[in-house]
């Protein structure tokens, strides 16, 4: 059992918050609270353990009025805080690990309370995790410097580093502008090994494209002068 794993092994009931987002492991999301409801939830998250579920949800969705029982969400841990003088309240949060609902309990809360089950992804060859880590790193890495020139960054990128295959994929899952469905299918992946194949997929695709439009961005801020001339 992993140190996560171990730390969430005493937790079994978590307050619930359905958004139409997508949170995954490791991925900071601030947020609005203003709802009454929700004021109330943060305040018991306060006083607590710092911890709730976020659940993805599209409230049109087959009619359902909240988060199926065995739907996937990612525990979110209350970094910062900030009441504002009508009662709302931003606040910043951390995805911890991610969670199967087994299903919704009443626990006299005007909020949701989900009955959870945490996971992370199955055990996997090694040295197969590693090699397609190493592929998809280096085009993510080629990306993050393409956006750091588009954006008049000067100098060297900001280096990435290089993180273990799991927390690599939901990293560049994160940074990468998926919509709602696909992100949380990535979410629910149960294979690192499957997840990084999919990145892979989208990098390859993207990468020389985006350097391409990152070279060129560069040509029209210099006058026309690039120590690169490309081929256009």
């Amino acid at each position: 059992m992993s140190e996560i794993l171990e730390k969430f092994s005493g937790i079994k009931h978590l307050p619930i918050f359905p958004l139409p987002l997508v949170m995954v492991p490791g991925e900071l999301v601030p947020l609005h609270i203003f709802e009454e409801r929700y004021r109330k939830m943060l305040r018991d998250v306060e006083a607590g353990d710092g911890f709730f579920g976020l659940s993805f949800f599209e409230p049109s969705d087959d009619l359902l009025e909240a988060p199926a029982a065995g739907s996937v969400g990612c525990v979110a841990e209350l970094r910062e805080s900030e009441l504002m003088p009508d009662g709302r309240s931003n606040i910043l949060t951390l995805g911890i690990v991610r969670y199967r609902l087994i299903d919704l309990i009443d626990a006299g809360e005007p909020y949701l309370v989900g009955d959870l089950e945490f996971f992370e992804d199955e055990t996997e060859s090694e040295s197969e995790l590693e090699m397609i880590a190493d592929e998809v790193f280096a085009l993510f890495e080629r990306m993050a410097k393409a956006a750091f020139k588009m954006s008049g960054g000067r100098g060297d990128a900001p280096e990435i580093l290089r993180t273990n295959p799991e927390a690599l994929s939901f990293l560049i899952t994160a940074a990468l502008n998926f919509d709602n469905e696909k992100k949380y299918d990535l979410l629910k992946m149960p294979s690192t090994i499957e997840r990084l194949a999919v990145l892979k997929t989208v990098l390859t695709r993207a990468v020389t494209p985006m350097e391409e439009s990152a070279e060129i961005h560069i040509v029209s801020h210099t006058n026309g002068h690039s120590k690169k001339k490309l081929d256009l």
